[in-house]
């Protein structure tokens, strides 16, 4: 005699994102077309999406700012990927974007990551947080030091283009304030950048993308999720690259042949 089965039991997928049924769609409760299409931008729903928190028009403001300030920067590594990618295979778009945003690592992009886990050490070392410029000051220096003892760069100084001062960092601070969302992230990194030259002997810009994750460090996001932040942004950059290679071809094909046609060959043995 056979065994009787089990009674059958539909598995549950818990979810505070998106659902959908026959008739209509939601996310994170509320119907998308009833409700958010129309009435809610791209950045406030990112933001939303992230933290599960639909931000206020203030941090609304400065989140965007943010993915503006990160969208692109000209022929950057990210972006040059993107175009030769697309000129070898115009069939796959999302190949292109896929190769410009695998490029975000520890000199492009993941700088923005790095800063807010860097600020975010400091910080979480302290047993309280300054109550003037003074007391940010002495924070930045021991924060610096530390690094140099250790022989590691500090995360959101310097700039390959803008090193007389990136622009985007002082706007990004201005909004900060108008916003009411001048936190203690972004307090400790200007710190840095009053005081690094007295230990490092040099002055460097505090650059863009440093001065983005103490933002959003600021505006709550989560650490593990700032590079995530900065892709997003990138990737409408990577989109408008492949969007002028199509609208006017060459840059991307220029870039091929200037380097295929000035390769030199080198015995392996001259190199050792």
């Amino acid at each position: 005699m056979s065994a009787t089965p089990p009674p059958s039991s539909t598995p549950s997928f818990p979810t505070s994102l998106g659902t959908s049924d026959l008739t209509s769609m939601s996310l994170m409760g509320h119907d998308v077309t009833e409700e958010l299409m129309g009435n809610v931008s791209f950045g406030e729903l990112a933001y939303w999406l992230i933290t599960l928190e639909r931000p206020t028009k203030q941090q609304s403001r400065l989140f965007e700012a943010v993915l503006l300030g990160l969208a692109d920067h000209g022929f950057t590594p990210t972006a040059i990927a993107t175009r030769v990618t697309f000129l070898s295979a115009p069939d796959s778009i999302q190949g292109a974007l896929a190769a410009g945003l695998l490029g975000g690592g520890s000199r492009f992009l993941g700088v923005t990551e790095d800063t807010g886990r860097f600020l975010g050490d400091v910080l979480a070392g302290l047993d309280r947080l300054p109550e003037d410029e003074a007391g940010w000051d002495e924070v930045a220096l021991g924060a610096v030091r530390a690094q140099r003892e250790k022989g590691a760069f500090v995360p959101g100084l310097g700039h390959p283009v803008h090193k007389d001062g990136d622009p985007r960092t002082p706007r990004l601070v201005q909004i900060a304030h108008e916003e009411g969302l001048y936190g203690a992230h972004l307090a400790l990194f200007e710190a840095i950048g009053r005081t690094h030259e007295q230990v490092l002997g040099k002055r460097l810009p505090l650059n863009g993308a440093g001065v983005s994750g103490a933002a959003l460090a600021d505006l709550g996001i989560p650490q593990e999720l700032l590079r995530g932040t900065v892709l997003l942004a990138r990737c409408a950059g990577l989109l408008g690259h492949i969007a002028e290679e199509i609208r006017s071809p060459g840059v991307a094909a220029e870039i091929y042949r200037t380097v295929d046609r000035n390769a030199v060959y080198v015995d392996p043995a001259a190199q050792a």
